[in-house]
């Protein structure tokens, strides 16, 4: 039987990330749900030992109902860059170290690709994001929902809004950075948002 959450329905977020937090808030802020993040309920955030992005978003899901014993919601996500054969993938944010520095793991981005002659026939490298959702529910169910959205990379990075790997990706049919797009509209188009539609259409609709 298909997982269903009805409005008033409490859900954990099972994250420890300020801007991932936002973006759900945004994007499930319609639906009637009584939102607590993972954070705010003192889960410690699990080790991500998974190999793919459905994996690692099934881990923290679980580990979230498991520790409040409430149906819990998780994405794991990521930048796929074509010319380094799919880095940093699941390991995107692991490029930035800790403290968690987008910054260095840009550069390091513009450093590999540059290793690799990704420049030297004057197109720009190709890349996507990836969002995988996962929810887990006490009954012992989960299910997965998959957002890409592809587009190219431009350095230097471009813009202030978002986070991660925004100021370095440009989506297909636009010419301004995640980082530079307004929120409204990245919040229609972004891989997060298909894959929340995804998830709203079946788990909520």
């Amino acid at each position: 039987m298909t997982l269903k959450l009805n409005r008033g329905d409490r859900l954990v977020i099972a994250t420890h990330n300020p801007g991932k937090l936002k973006e759900f808030d945004v994007l499930l802020g319609s639906t009637g749900l009584d939102l607590v993040s993972a954070g705010q309920m003192g889960v410690p955030e699990p080790e991500e030992t998974g190999d793919s992005f459905v994996a690692n978003a099934r881990l923290k899901a679980s580990a979230s109902m498991t520790a409040t014993g409430l149906p819990a919601l998780a994405d794991d996500s990521g930048i796929e860059i074509d010319a380094l054969d799919g880095a940093p993938g699941i390991y995107s944010a692991r490029w930035a170290g800790e403290p968690r520095d987008f910054s260095a793991a840009m550069a390091r981005v513009q450093r590999e690709l540059a290793e690799k002659g990704a420049f030297d026939d004057g197109t720009a490298p190709r890349a996507n994001f990836n969002c995988t959702l996962c929810i887990a529910t006490p009954d012992g169910r989960t299910e997965c929902f998959e957002g890409k959205v592809f587009g190219h990379l431009e350095f230097p990075p471009r813009g202030d809004r978002g986070f991660g790997y925004d100021p370095i990706f440009v989506p297909d049919g636009h010419d301004v950075t995640f980082a530079e797009m307004k929120p409204e509209l990245k919040d229609t188009i972004s891989h997060r948002a298909v894959a929340f539609s995804l998830f709203s259409k079946t788990v909520l609709g």
